[in-house]
């Protein structure tokens, strides 16, 4: 049976080459990003192969735009079998959305978060839903509860890190509350070369092209993951490294910041005029 799989961030490195592998062994594959320019090599390439493929144009890094996607996703695909969340986009220097949110806070964090929870009513209709978050887990990379938009001395690479973590406390939480309509799977890529989007100043770009020569190329990325979309873990929560099972069993994991953060989420977005 084909199966439906939204992609978050697919049409560049990782995303790309997920929904590049899941159109060619026969299932569909939702595509959202911003750039459809980016996204016509991999319809093409769809249209002869034994599944299929969408593009969903959308700026995830507004609150406004992830809710109607949303609501778009759930009226033309009443049954999604796996979300796989890989946008994120690296900024030297600090930028805030139009919706008064850090760049990397919102993309990285809030859109992840809204897609999983707006999309429960389609998982619903799955048998057995995986959400799949390239966030790094497991990374110790101190929460600032008092700054988690990095206001003060913004340090592109820390705010990365760190809403990583706020990835991992969101797993946490969904595990808590949804177990018994998705599994959710927090994935760590190690070092990939990616699309590497973003903007970066002189010295940071070429820190890029070099870890480009170093990195594996995405491709080394699909078949973990597919595995897991596949044969989603039993837990509720669970979290790889390419292959390898991480401990969830730490600080870093910790409920109670888990409710934190919810809570924290719950009213930032409530300010948001829906």
């Amino acid at each position: 049976m084909t199966k439906t799989y939204v992609i978050q961030g697919g049409t560049d490195g990782i995303g790309a080459a997920v929904a590049r592998a899941l159109f060619l062994r026969g299932d569909h594959a939702v595509i959202l990003g911003t750039n459809p320019e980016k996204a016509a090599p991999l319809l093409r390439e769809a249209a002869g192969a034994p599944g299929s493929a969408d593009f969903v144009r959308a700026d995830l890094s507004l609150v406004s735009n992830t809710r109607q996607t949303v609501s778009d996703l759930l009226e033309a695909y009443p049954r999604i079998d796996g979300l796989v969340l890989c946008a994120r986009f690296f900024r030297t220097y600090r930028s805030v959305t139009s919706e008064g949110f850090e760049d990397n806070f919102a993309l990285f964090y809030l859109s992840r978060a809204l897609l999983s929870y707006g999309l429960l009513p389609s998982f619903d209709k799955s048998d057995g839903a995986v959400i799949i978050n390239a966030a790094g887990p497991g990374h110790d990379t101190p929460i600032d509860w008092d700054d988690l938009q990095s206001a003060r001395n913004y340090d592109g690479v820390r705010a990365m890190f760190m809403t990583g973590r706020l990835n991992d406390l969101h797993g946490v939480t969904f595990a808590e509350r949804h177990a018994d309509r998705a599994s959710y799977v927090l994935f760590h890529p190690g070092t990939t070369s990616t699309g590497f989007v973003g903007e970066f100043d002189r010295p940071t770009a070429a820190y890029i092209e070099q870890q480009k020569l170093l990195s594996k190329p995405a491709t080394d990325v699909v078949p973990p993951i597919l595995r897991l979309l596949d044969d989603p873990p039993e837990e509720p929560l669970s979290a790889f490294n390419m292959y390898n099972e991480l401990s969830i069993r730490s600080p870093l994991f910790s409920p109670a910041s888990a409710a934190r953060l919810e809570d924290i989420t719950a009213q930032l977005l409530d300010d948001v005029a829906k």
